[in-house]
């Protein structure tokens, strides 16, 4: 049996099979036995990944009341849904090329943060510097790990590089990596520009997902 917040969680089977892929099959089985997706249900939250925001907001105190936060690949909505409890009277941007239903408290913004014009219709959008950028930003698995992993990473330097334009003093950035070493270059501009630099993974993450994600603390607005 599955645990959450003290409650046990029945194991439940996928009846039948049938026109499933062998994946597909421990896909839905694994939805159907995870206990942070039916908490997500209950709770009435957009996504399972909203507990990993929680996470590392808990953890490392990020998400203040007040704070301007800026959501990268915000869809479906679940970090964008606990950045506007946490920070109440402050200011939530969200951006993702997916559309998404609104969240009460937010602003949104439907683009490809890879566009050319991106940048300067966020930038126009936030009005001002933000103390949080987060970014959830994955690129489309293809299966093939290192690949999986250099794409993301590459996200991961692009919402940086925006991340240098637009936070405060003192502000933080989060991003998701996939483990794999890649990211030695992000890490390095991130120790370059925050006070305190760490590798994070919520218990919400799946153990067997290879994501982890990089908190850094602290901006300096110059090297």
């Amino acid at each position: 049996m599955n645990t959450f917040g003290g409650r046990r969680q029945k194991a439940v089977k996928v009846k039948t099979a049938e026109g499933r892929s062998t994946s597909s099959q421990r896909w839905l089985a694994r939805q159907l036995n995870d206990p942070y997706v039916a908490e997500a249900k209950r709770q009435g939250r957009r996504s399972r990944a909203a507990f990993k925001l929680s996470d590392l907001a808990d953890r490392f105190k990020l998400l203040k009341k007040g704070a301007r936060v800026l959501d990268l690949g915000a869809a479906p909505g679940g970090w964008t849904q606990v950045a506007v409890e946490r920070v109440g009277e402050g200011r939530v941007l969200a951006v993702d090329v997916l559309e998404m239903a609104p969240v009460a408290g937010a602003e949104i913004l439907t683009l490809d943060f890879l566009d050319s014009a991106a940048p300067d219709r966020i930038r126009a959008a936030l009005g001002g510097p933000v103390d949080v950028v987060l970014s959830d930003m994955a690129a489309p698995t293809t299966g093939h790990a290192a690949t999986d992993h250099i794409r993301t990473v590459a996200l991961a330097e692009a919402a940086l590089a925006f991340a240098l334009e637009v936070l405060a003093p003192g502000g933080a950035f989060v991003c998701k990596v996939f483990q794999g070493g890649a990211e030695k270059q992000t890490l390095a501009m991130l120790k370059q520009r925050f006070a305190q630099v760490r590798h994070a993974k919520p218990p919400s993450s799946r153990k067997e997902s290879p994501e982890t994600y990089l908190v850094a603390q602290g901006f300096r607005d110059s090297p």
